[in-house]
């Protein structure tokens, strides 16, 4: 990668956090109110979510609303049948297409990267990078008959840094990762790639409740999502011809709705199995973040509003590299 001066990189916000914390509220607050500024710009917001990419996919990840974007352009958010694979690889590309259609124009937007998968928004922004490892069919067919505690076990071995990180039940990352580490001789992706630099000038927002308030914040958004039809939007994603397989595959709550509707478990365990679940997801995410020492960890919307005028309107050479 060519590394330019950063007062010579567009500028970017990145809103990062758990699942819950109110990144998306955020990311609209600060594109309204940044577009109203007399020396302002439009903003757009591109989600940076492993699991929003996949159209249908709504209730169960939480998916902003038409309503909730209250008028903010929002990129990369159904883009992609549930039914296939939808890579790292392809997120970047297909979010630098949009940063570049943003910025390459009469009148440059800015981009908000608002998200919490933070494997998708380090690669986007350029934190870490990824050797080109092609896919390993013998080893896939021999990965794919261990279990997912015997193949987080093997990662363990192979690169520890990577099961910090990683959904420990999601058995197609693990794989993944695996054959990227067998590649790399057992060093890890992670500390490798961080040295990379970044390809823009970043301003990094996280919110981060505390435990308390996190654990309620998830409870109360988990029986909202049930209330309000999760559970009916995976029967329909099934019958339109979404095995219970590759529900299984997409993790976390589609998981849990796959063991529900084949009658593996009952509703009180897909209600307090999923609300553990998501929470441990949210604590890796956390973990995930706080490797990033660049990131301004804001108590409200007004601080987040003010470092973000701030940052907008710096001479280049004092901004802070992100």
């Amino acid at each position: 990668m060519t590394h330019r001066p950063t007062q010579n990189k567009q500028k970017i916000i990145a809103i990062v956090g758990p699942t819950a914390s109110g990144k998306s509220a955020l990311g609209v607050y600060l594109a309204q109110k940044l577009g109203r500024l007399p020396t302002g710009r439009q903003v757009e917001i591109i989600s940076a979510d492993s699991r929003q990419v996949y159209k249908g996919l709504n209730i169960g990840t939480g998916k902003v609303t038409k309503r909730e974007m209250g008028g903010i352009p929002h990129h990369l958010l159904d883009v992609v049948s549930p039914k296939k694979q939808f890579s790292v690889d392809d997120f970047v590309q297909k979010g630098t297409k949009v940063i570049s259609g943003l910025i390459y124009q009469p009148t440059p937007k800015l981009p908000i990267v608002v998200g919490g998968t933070g494997l998708y928004v380090d690669a986007l922004i350029g934190r870490v990078t990824f050797p080109n490892v092609p896919p390993n069919k013998k080893l896939r067919e021999r990965l794919e008959r261990k279990n997912v505690e015997q193949l987080f076990a093997m990662l363990k071995k192979q690169d520890p840094a990577r099961t910090k990180t990683i959904e420990p039940k999601h058995k197609r990352r693990l794989i993944r990762a695996l054959e990227i580490a067998s590649v790399l001789e057992h060093s890890s992706v992670i500390s490798r790639s961080e040295a990379s630099g970044v390809t823009y000038n970043v301003l990094w927002l996280g919110i981060n409740p505390s435990e308390n308030t996190l654990k309620k914040k998830i409870k109360i958004r988990l029986r909202v999502r049930i209330r309000t039809g999760m559970v009916a939007e995976a029967k329909k994603l099934h019958k339109s011809g979404l095995s219970y397989k590759r529900m299984d595959e997409l993790g976390l709550e589609y998981r849990h709705l796959a063991r529900f509707l084949q009658s593996n478990i009952n509703r009180r365990e897909l209600e307090m199995g999923l609300e553990r679940a998501i929470y441990k997801y949210a604590k890796r995410q956390i973990r995930w973040f706080k490797r990033n020492k660049n990131i301004v960890w804001v108590k409200s919307k007004t601080e987040a509003l003010q470092l973000a005028k701030k940052f907008l309107i710096s001479q280049p050479s004092r901004q802070k590299r992100g």
